[in-house]
């Protein structure tokens, strides 16, 4: 390319920048630059609007505030003025009251002086009082020949027997009263759920007779040189008694179901006839499951005839082992039953719980059952064994306290034990050998003389009072009341008996005189 072109299309180019640059300066002087100075006198034209607003509401807000102010200020002078008014009253009222106070000091040391000289007055005259007094006493002595000690014992000896006739008569009154108001309320109690009781008893026996069709029976019964007895003996766990008595065969044991077993077996036996110690052996066997079952029924039976329910099958059974055991002729299974109703009678009138009661009632003697097999008091047997089965807590205690083996807690462990003796007291319930009714009196008659300053005792209504006689210069009022307590306890942890007894102290004193 030729060097003439390059030159002008430089010089082309440069005009063309120049043409460009006197456009944009004439387009800013004439266009952009009278716009901009517009905007900027817009805009400072509206600052100094803003401006003038921000001092107006400056100066509103000062004067607001300044008012404000002079209340503030007017009221905070009006609470100072009468807090200030408050004060001077409370001066006032100080200023008063010290007043009033230094008037009342006065009067109290006028009055400590004039008691001042009172008591110098006082303490005169007992100084001679005492003198005198200790004159008075030297001649009493001296007449009644007994020093000042030996006269406070003889006053204080005689203000104790005083005191003990009075505390005796109290106590007296006392127990007066709560028996009269406590028996009338428990007769109401009692007799309204014992008169809805009723139930039948059966004696008291440790063997059971097996009638049989001939005396030629006997000798089969026997056996070829005693083998059938020894065989049905050792089956059933009894002794079999083959006696004088006509057409009739004893079973004696002292397991009641054991007992149950061998009279079935043996009746079964005779009526079949067929008697050889194989069959002897089947018998028994076969007698045992059916007073099992009976067992388990009966106990069912006493559980639904008591309205108890929820009872473990092995309590049931060993329930219903109760109704062949007996208690001075009173059959046991009864008995509980007959319990368990009273408890709930009882237990509805006083507002405890009817269940407990039923239940422990019920079950409280069941230890009756096992206690030939076991150590133990029936008592603690009966509730082990209930507990064992998941039996409610409160029914366990009552079991296990009706006996007073362990304290009881609970209401119905007290229910269960007043209707278990009303249920052995009442009556017709029980019923006991001439051998032991002479036995228990006698023993009750020895416990009531081993205590000291008693004279005699008798034992009264068969057995149910003891009537103590004692020396009147031995035992005093509250003396004959701490010996009736006595007894009555020593009774209780030494003998066993139904029901309760009563204990009567008797002290006479008899004067005689003779005229010549």
């Amino acid at each position: 390319m030729n060097t003439p072109m390059i030159v002008a299309g430089l010089v082309g180019l440069v005009i063309g920048l120049i043409v460009a640059g006197v456009g944009a300066v004439v387009y800013w002087r004439q266009v952009a630059q009278p716009d901009l100075e517009k905007r900027e006198a817009m805009l400072q034209s509206e600052l100094n609007q803003r401006r003038r607003e921000a001092i107006k509401e400056a100066e509103a807000i000062e004067a607001t505030a300044r008012n404000e102010a002079k209340s503030l200020r007017s009221e905070a002078d009006q609470a100072i003025e009468k807090r200030f008014a408050d004060l001077a009253r409370s001066e006032e009222r100080v200023d008063n009251m010290r007043g009033e106070l230094d008037r009342r000091l006065k009067k109290l040391d006028t009055r400590d002086q004039r008691l001042n000289k009172r008591q110098s007055s006082l303490d005169r005259r007992e100084s001679k009082l005492q003198g005198v007094e200790e004159q008075h006493q030297a001649k009493l002595e001296e007449v009644a020949n007994l020093t000042q000690e030996d006269a406070r014992k003889e006053v204080l000896a005689m203000a104790e027997q005083e005191a003990r006739q009075d505390m005796a008569r109290v106590m007296r009154e006392v127990e007066e009263r709560a028996r009269e108001s406590a028996e009338e309320l428990a007769r109401k109690h009692i007799s309204t759920a014992i008169q809805r009781i009723a139930s039948s008893h059966v004696a008291e026996t440790t063997s059971t007779t097996v009638q049989i069709p001939s005396e030629e029976m006997k000798g089969r019964i026997i056996g070829r040189n005693g083998r059938n007895i020894r065989a049905f003996e050792q089956s059933a766990g009894v002794d079999i008694v083959v006696d004088d008595t006509p057409e009739a065969v004893s079973v004696s044991s002292f397991d009641p179901v054991r007992r149950e077993i061998a009279a079935r077996a043996l009746h079964k036996l005779v009526t079949d006839g067929r008697i050889h110690p194989a069959r002897i052996e089947k018998i028994v066997k076969d007698m045992g499951k059916e007073v099992d079952k009976a067992i388990q029924e009966a106990g069912e039976q006493a559980a639904y005839e008591a309205n108890v329910h929820g009872l473990h099958r092995e309590v049931i059974k060993m329930l219903g082992r109760l109704r062949f055991r007996t208690s001075y002729g009173q059959n046991q299974l009864g008995h509980a039953v007959e319990t368990a109703k009273i408890a709930a009678m009882l237990a509805a009138e006083l507002g405890a719980n009817v269940e407990i009661a039923k239940m422990g009632g019920l079950l409280h003697d069941l230890g009756k059952a096992m206690d030939h097999n076991q150590e133990g008091t029936h008592a603690m047997l009966g509730a082990e064994y209930a507990k064992r089965f998941k039996v409610p807590r409160p029914v366990v205690h009552a079991i296990a306290a009706h006996h007073h083996e362990v304290d009881q807690e609970t209401v119905e462990a007290v229910l269960v034990e007043a209707a278990d003796a009303i249920s052995g007291a009442r009556p017709g319930a029980r019923r006991e050998s001439l051998e032991n009714y002479i036995k228990r009196v006698r023993t009750l008659e020895d416990i009531a003389t081993s205590f000291d300053g008693v004279d005699s005792a008798y034992a009264l209504q068969a057995g149910r009072e003891i009537r103590v006689l004692v020396k009147p210069g031995q035992i005093d009022d509250l003396g004959a009341t701490r010996l009736a307590k006595d007894i009555a306890k020593m009774v209780e942890d030494n003998m066993q008996y139904p029901g309760q007894i009563q204990v009567t102290i008797i002290r006479e004193t008899r004067a005689v005189g003779f005229a010549k």
